[in-house]
């Protein structure tokens, strides 16, 4: 996302919600004194922003369901094909096929990767609304499954992607085997966002999302195998 798009969706975010200076400052760019803390939990390596200046880590906690930004705001949401059995089962598809020409679209984007290099990514995605087109892709759009109460429709069968944010995650090479590697998503629309002076805090956060990232990527991958999905670096 550019600076510009972070700064709205902050704008946005700040009618609900009190947000931080340092960390508006820090997700715009405008803090630059900062280090990456790696911690590994279980088989994930979190990269944790350290802002030196403040001699803080940057953590994060759920504030659901008091907020439903990520449900609200969403930029695409891919699926694994675990996710094309189990959601068109649940939305009454017979085939898989069927459910993917219906209520999915396939789509090409690019995007920086961890070492500086462009991965491009192919992507069987869900449609966020019933007229989504390739145009919409990447654009925030309110998740037409998030009900009136704030929840998910689909919950617990919504989308892996869903139960990632706010990391990303990516596979490197160590020594012959993969190991997994996750970070936030400075997006600009979670509230959630705090500083602190340990990690011991976000420690069951970690553990829990350990598992949960290790899982969507081994997902991912069998995806791309199974011909529903590439990746590609430059």
């Amino acid at each position: 996302m550019s600076q510009k798009e972070i700064e709205e969706s902050l704008d946005l975010l700040q009618k609900d919600w009190d947000v931080d200076p340092t960390l508006r400052n820090f997700m715009l760019g405008k803090i630059t004194d900062v280090s990456d803390r790696p911690i590994k939990v279980k088989d994930v390596v979190f990269h944790v922003p350290y802002l030196n200046s403040e001699k803080k880590f940057i953590l994060w906690k759920c504030f659901w369901p008091d907020c439903h930004n990520c449900c609200d705001r969403q930029g695409r949401l891919p699926l694994t094909s675990d996710d094309l059995i189990t959601i068109g089962k649940g939305l009454k598809y017979q085939k898989p096929s069927e459910f993917i020409k219906n209520e999915t679209l396939t789509v090409t984007y690019s995007e920086p990767g961890p070492s500086g290099q462009m991965t491009t990514m192919t992507t069987i995605n869900l449609k966020r609304k019933t007229d989504e087109t390739e145009a919409d892709d990447g654009t925030h759009i309110s998740c037409r499954f998030l009900n009136d109460e704030g929840g998910c429709s689909m919950h617990p069968d919504r989308p892996g992607v869903c139960y990632l944010y706010p990391f990303s995650s990516w596979l490197e090479n160590e020594k012959g085997k993969p190991r997994v590697h996750a970070t936030y998503q400075f997006t600009g629309d979670c509230p959630g966002f705090y500083l602190a002076e340990d990690l011991e805090p976000m420690k069951e956060e970690f553990k829990e999302y350990s598992k949960i990232i290790y899982d969507y990527n081994m997902a991912s991958n069998r995806t791309n195998r199974e011909g529903f999905g590439s990746v590609s670096f430059s």
